[in-house]
């Protein structure tokens, strides 16, 4: 059986794949009908890898531009071994950053943003909708409250000095793009908009 892909590079960037496991069922996720994304096949068979395997996997992050939390699954599942990764990454010159669906304060039972601080040079939080309703019918929650509960963690992470923005994909249209930024606007984080990749 081929071993798991705990690591991929795309660009100048490491993309670090920790867990399967998502609070969302997105309609548009790379990930629906395949266990492949850019070639790598991303779909974990066996069991999340440790901290320890994926920072020997990384070896001198001073070689990537960054080292990028974003597999197949959402990160903060996996929250104590993030915090371990970036601070092996910190102490050897690298930098980090988190995309998540800003779920990780339902999924861990707590704020996480303070433990944020410090550890990830970024977070890229999805927004992709500019309402509860929408996002429910674009995302597809398994947690109760989340478009709420990503708002809220948003707010936590300016709060706490986090370098967080939101993002959005260019396909939901330039009125709710521009709704969306009226939402960031009062989170008083950017937004930035990305391009759709199928």
């Amino acid at each position: 059986m081929k071993k798991d892909v705990y690591t991929y590079k795309i660009g100048e960037n490491l993309y670090i794949n920790l867990t399967n496991r998502c609070s969302n069922r997105c309609t548009f996720c790379v990930r629906n009908g395949k266990e492949t994304y850019e070639g790598y096949p991303l779909w974990l068979k066996g069991e999340e890898p440790t901290a320890e395997q994926v920072t020997e996997e990384i070896g001198d992050p001073e070689k990537y531009r960054e080292i990028v939390f974003c597999g197949f699954g959402e990160p903060t599942y996996r929250l104590a071994e993030m915090l371990e990764i970036c601070a092996y990454v910190h102490q050897n010159g690298g930098k980090t950053r988190l995309n998540t669906n800003g779920h990780g304060n339902l999924i861990n039972g707590r704020d996480i943003a303070p433990l944020l601080k410090g550890n990830l040079d970024g977070v890229n939080i999805s927004l992709n909708a500019p309402t509860r309703e929408g996002y429910d019918e674009i995302c597809r929650p398994l947690l109760p409250n989340a478009y709420e509960a990503l708002i809220g963690f948003a707010r936590s992470c300016k709060r706490n000095g986090v370098n967080a923005w939101f993002s959005v994909v260019d396909v939901i249209g330039g009125e709710e793009v521009e709704k969306c930024r009226k939402i960031a606007d009062g989170v008083g984080i950017p937004l930035r908009v990305r391009e759709y990749i199928p």
